[in-house]
C-alpha cells in the first residue's frame, strides 16, 4: 500500500517530543495543527490523543485519511536514559572488548578524570565464538556452530531479549553472521537479532558494532511500541498506510523501522530541517540557519543551496555536551546537526561555584515545567518566559490547560534568592543563559564547518524558538529571521515534504587508477535491487537515485564524500573520479597532494520518490504602513531588563503589506513569536513572519 501526494487527500504527521506531541493535518491546501503533552510511560496514548483532536477539528472520519507520517524520540530517549532491552553482543574469538577500546584515544587529553561512554552491553553480555573471514570475504576458519549453540542456556539463563551479532570482516561476506543467527532463531524463536552486517555493512568495527548493539538495544521497545500504534489505529478505524521518518529525513515503512530503529534516532529534528530547506527554497536563500527549539532541546543545522548538511556519523549519548568523541558512535545516514539540552522544560539550577545553569535536564511533561501546575517544583526557561510576560497564558498549547503564574512566580523568587535577584531577573537570567547556550553552539558547528554564522538568514520554529530566536540571532550577528506558518510545530509540518527513500553504505575498497568499473557498477546494481525491495512496498512511482562514494589518498585515515555520475560507471571514470576528489579535497582544505593517488573506501546509494518542486514566494513591499497593535500587555523587557510594554497581534489577522514595529509579540496557538525593540516583522506571499534588524540610517 502507498502513500498518496494528492493535495485532495487527508495526511496526517505526528511528531512525539519530549515534552509536546505534534499533530498537523494537511487536506486541499489546509492545514490544522495542534499540540498535546507527551506521555513519556504510554507515547501511544499522546499519539491517539492528538490524532482524536485534530480529527474533532476537522469533523474527518478515520477512514478518510490518506496516510500517517510519523516521527518519534522513543529510540532516542531510550539510548540516552539507558533504558532499553537487555542485549548481549557475539563477536569473533578475541575481539569482545572492541566496545570497550573504541577507538583507543583520549577526546580530552588533557583531562585527568576523563569519563568515556559506558557500553550499552556490559562485559558479561558479551560473547565470541571462533570463526574468521579475511579483508577479501574469504573464510579462513569456519564458524564454530557447536560453540554457538553451547551459548543458548547461557544466553536464557542470563534474561538476553535482543542480540548483536557482529563478526570481523563480515562487511566483506556476511556468511557466518547469517548462519549464527539462523541456528540462534531456531533456538531462541523469541529473541530479536541484528546483524552488524546489515545495520552497517562498512569498515572500522568499532563504529560497525557499536551500531549494531544500539540497533539491538531499542528494538524490541520500538517493535513493541510500533506494534501497540498499529493496532490502535487499526482499532481506530484507520486503513491509510503509516510510516516513519529517518535520520536522512525520508520516508520508511513500519516493517523496516521494526528491523532498522536505530536509523530513526534524529527523526523528529529530521523533519525540522527538511521544513528549513522548503523555507530557503521558497524564499530564495543559498544559506539558511535552522533554529529549532521545542520543550526538551534544541537543533542547530546549515542548510546550503537549499539542502541540509548530511553525514554518516552521528554520536548519541555525549557524556561532555559539545565534545566530539564523548558519545557512542552510530553509522547512519543522518541530517548534520548540533542538539543541545535547551528547551522550554530546561531546568535552572546554582551550581557548586554559585554559577547560573540551564539544561541540559528537563522537566519534560511529566510533571513539566511550575506553571503547568503538574507537580514540578525547579524554575524552568519556561517558567521565566511566563513571568517576564514573553508567553500569552491564555492561548498556551491551545488552551490546553492553564499556566499557574503563582507557583511559577514563587519558584522563581525562591531560585532569585541564590542569586540576589527577583522573580522577574531570575526569569530574565534564565533566558540570557539559554540564549548564549543555544549561539555558542552555533558558533561551534559554524567554525567546524569553515562557515561565517553572520552570513546566514535563520529560519526559526518549535514551540520555544520563536520565543528566543531574534535575542539568538543578534547574539550571532544574525540580520533576518523567518518564523514560517504553523512554527509551533514545525517538525510536523517538515514531515508532510519528505521523500520515500532509503540510503545504503556498502564498504568496498578500490584505488581509482585501477578501478574494476564492471564489478563497481554489479555492486551499485545489488544495492539498487536491495534498497528498492526495502521501500516498494511504500510507493510505485518512479524512483530517482543519487550515488556517492567516499574518497580519500591512499594510506588516509578519513574520507570525504564523492558524487557518482548518474550513469553506469566507464573506463575513464577512476580518473574522473579521481579528479573530482582532488577538487573537493582543495574546497575543504585549501590544497591537494600532487603525485598521490586516490581510493574508495565505501560506496552509497540513495534511492527514493522525486522532490516535489517549491513555488518562489513574493515578499512584503518594503515601504509598507506601521501596523498598530491590537492590545497591550506589560513585560519585562530582555534588552534593559526594565518593565515596559509589549505590542501583542494575533497571527491570523496579520496580512501581507503592513510593517510591525518591535518592541511586540505575535501569538498563535502553539508559539508566540517576539520581536525585540530595532526589529521590524512583515509577512511574505506565504504568510512567513520576516523579521529584520534595523539598521541605523533606517532608524
Amino acid at each position: 500500500m502507498s502513500i498518496s501526494r494528492s493535495k485532495q487527500e487527508a495526511r496526517i504527521a505526528v511528531d512525539i517530543g519530549g515534552t509536546f506531541t505534534d499533530i498537523v493535518l494537511e487536506r486541499g491546501g489546509q492545514r490544522w495543527t495542534g499540540k498535546v503533552l507527551t506521555t513519556p510511560q504510554r507515547p501511544a496514548e499522546g499519539f491517539m490523543t492528538a490524532i482524536r483532536h485534530i480529527l474533532a477539528d476537522t469533523g474527518l472520519a478515520p477512514g478518510e485519511i490518506a496516510g500517517i507520517i510519523h516521527g518519534t524520540t522513543l529510540g532516542t530517549n531510550a539510548l540516552i536514559e539507558r533504558k532499553g532491552a537487555r542485549t548481549a553482543f557475539l563477536t569473533t574469538g578475541g575481539f569482545r572488548d572492541i566496545l570497550e577500546i573504541g577507538y583507543e584515544n583520549r577526546f580530552d587529553q588533557y583531562d585527568l578524570m576523563i569519563e568515556k561512554p559506558a557500553p550499552l552491553v556490559p562485559r558479561d553480555l558479551r560473547f565470541t565464538v571462533p570463526e574468521r573471514v579475511d579483508a577479501s570475504g574469504k573464510v579462513i576458519l569456519p564458524l564454530d556452530e557447536a560453540a554457538l549453540r553451547a551459548l543458548v542456556p547461557v544466553l536464557r539463563e542470563r534474561g538476553v531479549k535482543s542480540l548483536a551479532i557482529g563478526f570481523l570482516q563480515a562487511f566483506t561476506n556476511p556468511v557466518h553472521e547469517e548462519r549464527a543467527r539462523a541456528i540462534l532463531q531456531q533456538e531462541m524463536p523469541e529473541l530479536f537479532i541484528t546483524l552488524a552486517a546489515e545495520v552497517c555493512p562498512e569498515i572500522r568495527e568499532y563504529d560497525r558494532f557499536s551500531t549494531a548493539c544500539a540497533n539491538a538495544y531499542i528494538r524490541p521497545i520500538m517493535q513493541t511500541y510500533l506494534d501497540d500504534l498499529e493496532r490502535q489505529l487499526k482499532a481506530s478505524g484507520f486503513a491509510c498506510p503509516i510510516f516513519l521518518i529517518t535520520s536522512s529525513g525520508a520516508m520508511t515503512s513500519v516493517e523496516v523501522s521494526k528491523q532498522f530503529p536505530v536509523r530513526l534516532v534524529e527523526s523528529g529534528p529530521a523533519g525540522g530541517a527538511l521544513l528549513a530547506a522548503q523555507v530557503a527554497q521558497e524564499c530564495g536563500l543559498d544559506r539558511v540557519l535552522s533554529f529549532d527549539m521545542g520543550g526538551t532541546t534544541a537543533k542547530i543545522c546549515f542548510i546550503d543551496k537549499g539542502q541540509p548538511q548530511t553525514s554518516r556519523s552521528f554520536e548519541v549519548g555525549r557524556v561532555y555536551r559539545f565534545t566530539k568523541g564523548s558519545g557512542l558512535p552510530l553509522r547512519i545516514p543522518v541530517i548534520e546537526m548540533i542538539e543541545i539540552g535547551a528547551g522550554g522544560g530546561s531546568i535552572a539550577r546554582v551550581n557548586q561555584l554559585g554559577v547560573l545553569t540551564v539544561g541540559p535536564d528537563s522537566a519534560g511533561s511529566e510533571p513539566g515545567p511550575v506553571c503547568y501546575g503538574r507537580g514540578g517544583s525547579e524554575p524552568t526557561v519556561t517558567d521565566g518566559d511566563f513571568i517576564t510576560g514573553r508567553i500569552d497564558a491564555e492561548r498556551f498549547a491551545r488552551g490546553a490547560f492553564s499556566l499557574d503564574a503563582g507557583k511559577a512566580k514563587a519558584a522563581l523568587a525562591a531560585f532569585g534568592k541564590q542569586l540576589d535577584l527577583n522573580a522577574e531577573q531570575a526569569g530574565l537570567a534564565i533566558s540570557e543563559t539559554i540564549e548564549e547556550t543555544m549561539a555558542n553552539a552555533a558558533r561551534v558547528h559554524a567554525i567546524e564547518g569553515g562557515r561565517d554564522v553572520a552570513a546566514y538568514t535563520m529560519v526559526a520554529f518549535g514551540g520555544a524558538a520563536p520565543l528566543h530566536a531574534v535575542s539568538v540571532a543578534k547574539r550571532l550577528g544574525i540580520r533576518r529571521i523567518i518564523v514560517p506558518s504553523a512554527a509551533g510545530v514545525g517538525s510536523a509540518v517538515g514531515f508532510l515534504q519528505a521523500p520515500i527513500a532509503f540510503d545504503l553504505t556498502q564498504s568496498w575498497y578500490q584505488r581509482t587508477n585501477t578501478l574494476d568499473y564492471t564489478a563497481a557498477n554489479a555492486r551499485l546494481d545489488g544495492m539498487r535491487q536491495q534498497a528498492a525491495g526495502l521501500i516498494r512496498s511504500a510507493t510505485d512511482v518512479p524512483l530517482v537515485e543519487r550515488g556517492s562514494v567516499l574518497m580519500r589518498y591512499v594510506g588516509q585515515g578519513h574520507e570525504i564524500e564523492v558524487q557518482l555520475p548518474p550513469r553506469a560507471l566507464t573506463a575513464e571514470d577512476g580518473g574522473h573520479l579521481h579528479d573530482l576528489f582532488v577538487a573537493a579535497y582543495v574546497a575543504l582544505y585549501g590544497r591537494s597532494i600532487p603525485g598521490l593517488e586516490s581510493e574508495v573506501l565505501s560506496w552509497s546509494l540513495r534511492l527514493g520518490t522525486k522532490p516535489v518542486p517549491v513555488a518562489r514566494l513574493k515578499e512584503a513591499p518594503a515601504d509598507g504602513p506601521a501596523l498598530p497593535p491590537q492590545l497591550r500587555r506589560s513585560w519585562t523587557d530582555p534588552q534593559t531588563g526594565l518593565p515596559g510594554e509589549l505590542g501583542i497581534s494575533d497571527r491570523q489577522t496579520l496580512g501581507s503589506g503592513g510593517r510591525l514595529y518591535g518592541p511586540a509579540a505575535v501569538v498563535e496557538s502553539e508559539t508566540t513569536t517576539i520581536v525585540l525593540e530595532g526589529y521590524v516583522l512583515s509577512v511574505n506571499e506565504g504568510g512567513y513572519l520576516m523579521i529584520d534588524r534595523i539598521e541605523e540610517n533606517q532608524a
